[in-house]
This record gives structure tokens, C-alpha cells and sequence, in this order.
């Protein structure tokens, strides 16, 4: 009885790394691997240093992206934070405000 006094507060530890750290970072790194196996050229990306841009080519670990018309550069995927959703294509935004505000 008292090995099992002595493990008990080693497995306990134990228990609480696998819930705070790996299982969360298990997590991070399935959803990362899921967004790069949809990655598709013409997907609206934000990189990781913060540069909105749009994918023009993939390779096998590079990608090749449009950060301005006509300004193409090359990056690593791991670059790559996050895919952003498309934005709403201009038939389906609300017409602009008519009203009494005339400019005087």
C-alpha cells in the first residue's frame, strides 16, 4: 500500500502532461495537417509573418503566392498560418446607404 502512495502523485503528473500539453498539441497539429491537404491554388491564405495573400502554385513543400497583382513570391508551407474564408462576392453585399447625407 504505501508503492501505491509513492506512484500515486508521479501518475497524477503524469495524467495532467498528457491533458495540458500533448493532447492539445496532438490537436493543433491534425487541424494544420488538414488545412495543408485542402490547400488548393486560389485559396486567400494569411502567412505566418502576416501577409494576406492568395495561393498560385503548390509543391511538394513550397507554395507560390500572389501578395499583390502581379507580385508573385515563393514560400515554405509551414508559412502558411491559416486559410481564410472567401469573401462575399460583390452581387451579394448590401447596396451603399442612399439617403439625406449630401456632402456640403
Amino acid at each position: 500500500m504505501e508503492t501505491l502512495g509513492t506512484l500515486l502523485p508521479i501518475l497524477l503528473i503524469g495524467v495532467v502532461f498528457y491533458l495540458l500539453i500533448m493532447r492539445p498539441a496532438r490537436n493543433r497539429q491534425k487541424k494544420q495537417q488538414a488545412m495543408m491537404a485542402a490547400l488548393q491554388p486560389g485559396s486567400r491564405i494569411l502567412t505566418t509573418a502576416g501577409i494576406f495573400a492568395t495561393v498560385v502554385e503548390l509543391d511538394d513543400d513550397n507554395a507560390s503566392i500572389e501578395i499583390a497583382p502581379g507580385v508573385v513570391i515563393r514560400v515554405v508551407k509551414a508559412a502558411i498560418g491559416r486559410v481564410l474564408d472567401e469573401p462575399e462576392s460583390p452581387e451579394h453585399q448590401a447596396p451603399p446607404a442612399s439617403g439625406s447625407e449630401n456632402p456640403a
